[in-house]
C-alpha cells in the first residue's frame, strides 16, 4: 500500500470528528475508546465541545494501521 500523501498545507490542517469518522472508517465511540487507550492520536480541546486532530496525525496512523495489518 502507498502511504496518503498530502502537500503541507493539507497535512497542516485541522480536522472534527466527522472527518476522522470518515477518513479511518471509525464509529465516534471507537475513535474515542481508542484515544483514551492510547491506541489513537489525541485530538486537540479548541473548547469544551470542539476537538480536533492535524490530518497529517490521522494520516500517518492510518499508514501505520496498514503496515502493521500486512
Amino acid at each position: 500500500m502507498n502511504p496518503i500523501k498530502t502537500d503541507r498545507i493539507d497535512s497542516d490542517r485541522l480536522i472534527r470528528i466527522d472527518e476522522v469518522k470518515q477518513l479511518t472508517s471509525l464509529s465516534k465511540s471507537s475513535i474515542n475508546a481508542w484515544v483514551a487507550s492510547g491506541r489513537f492520536p489525541k485530538p486537540a480541546n479548541l473548547s469544551l465541545t470542539i476537538r480536533v486532530w492535524r490530518y497529517r496525525d490521522v494520516a500517518d496512523w492510518i499508514d501505520e494501521a496498514l503496515e502493521r495489518a500486512n
